[in-house]
């Protein structure tokens, strides 16, 4: 089993997709970066089709395309093309994350979160608009995000997720898509957080594991995930297998296979598995450029960015570094004294 792991997990190849591949616009010439977190890409008639979390207003999820995954546009040559939005007959008024594309038939289906609750919506075009029959969450009885739809070669769906219980952990249903909702009585959880890389001491939180994405290959399911707070500079990516989809689950001894010390890029996870046109596995997924973005805590015990030099979101002003401390130098509240902490040391701003 473990050499047919091997050779299978030998397919999948891993390529960073959001935060630092540069896309060009349909109306400029010029190269710019895709602002989605969660990404997810859909392959279908020698095109790619990119979305993602975007956080921003007007709420809903937006797509791009592409032919190479170097050189995206918006299909409808616009500045933004939105195949879900808020209010058109979807579940949800925050919160719109961690989208996936899934096709049955002739079908589109499109699974995502809002309000802390897992949605489903439908259309008959990959652009949509997805708009449900029934506007309401998959499973209203507890919150539960970062949903993944699988179908199995006998023909049943699993919907593999994410709920809390002091902490964030995986499990899995099997799912009636007619009724787009789980069958409650096979509700599992798929795993513990158990291994160091998991739950690395970088940021202090509750246990983390979210993001699934699952494969089979060979007669062997794939559970790709992501664990530790997508705040933590080792926000990264394992795998485990099973010979069943609701396991149980064995995690791969080399997880993480996504870490900032493979791949250079802090916070690298959450992301989706595709076929590229080439007949290969890839990962798409988000994460920080070194150095770009600082986190830092104030002593109000609110936590705050510092990127390109500016505070976001209370100061509104200009920072400079000096040696180890940050001095407020402009902005609307350039005379506030107080302590930031970057890795456990304090500074004085």
């Amino acid at each position: 089993m473990f050499m047919k792991e091997c050779k299978t997990i030998q397919k999948v190849i891993f390529i960073l997709a959001v935060i630092c591949v540069s896309i060009t616009q349909s109306w400029a010439d010029s190269w710019k970066e895709i602002f989605f977190a969660d990404p997810t890409i859909f392959v279908e008639n020698g095109k790619y089709y990119l979305t993602g979390t975007r956080n921003r207003e007007p709420q809903g999820f937006a797509i791009l395309e592409s032919t190479d995954l170097k050189h995206w546009t918006v299909p409808n040559g616009k500045d933004l093309q939105l195949i879900l939005r808020k209010g058109d007959q979807a579940f949800g008024e925050k919160g719109f994350w961690a989208p996936q594309y899934f096709k049955d038939k002739r079908t589109y289906y499109f699974t995502y979160t809002a309000n802390e609750q897992t949605v489903i919506a439908s259309s008959k075009s990959v652009f949509g608009p997805f708009r449900q029959k029934e506007v309401k969450p998959i499973d209203a009885s507890a919150k539960n995000i970062d949903s993944f739809l699988f179908k199995d070669d006998d023909g049943k769906y699993y919907l593999y997720h994410v709920r809390f219980n002091k902490g964030n952990y995986l499990w899995v249903a099997e799912f009636d898509i007619k009724k787009g909702s789980i069958k409650p009585e096979t509700l599992k959880q798929c795993m513990d957080c158990t291994e160091a890389w998991e739950k690395t001491p970088n940021y202090k939180s509750a246990p983390v594991m979210e993001g699934p994405t699952v494969m089979k290959w060979d007669g062997v399911y794939y559970l790709f995930y992501s664990a530790n707070h997508f705040m933590n500079i080792d926000y990264s990516v394992g795998y485990a297998t099973a010979s069943s989809p609701f396991g149980p689950w064995k995690k791969h001894p080399n997880s993480p296979i996504i870490h900032r010390s493979l791949v250079g890029e802090n916070g690298s996870g959450h992301g989706d598995v595709f076929k590229g046109l080439d007949g290969k596995y890839y990962y798409v997924y988000k994460g920080r450029k070194k150095n770009s973005t600082k986190l830092v805590k104030h002593t109000d015990g609110k936590w705050w960015y510092v990127k390109k030099g500016v505070w976001q979101p209370k100061y509104k002003g200009i920072v400079k570094k000096s040696g180890k401390k940050y001095y407020v130098v402009k902005g609307k509240k350039s005379n506030k004294t107080g302590y930031v902490t970057v890795k456990g040391i304090r500074y004085r701003v």
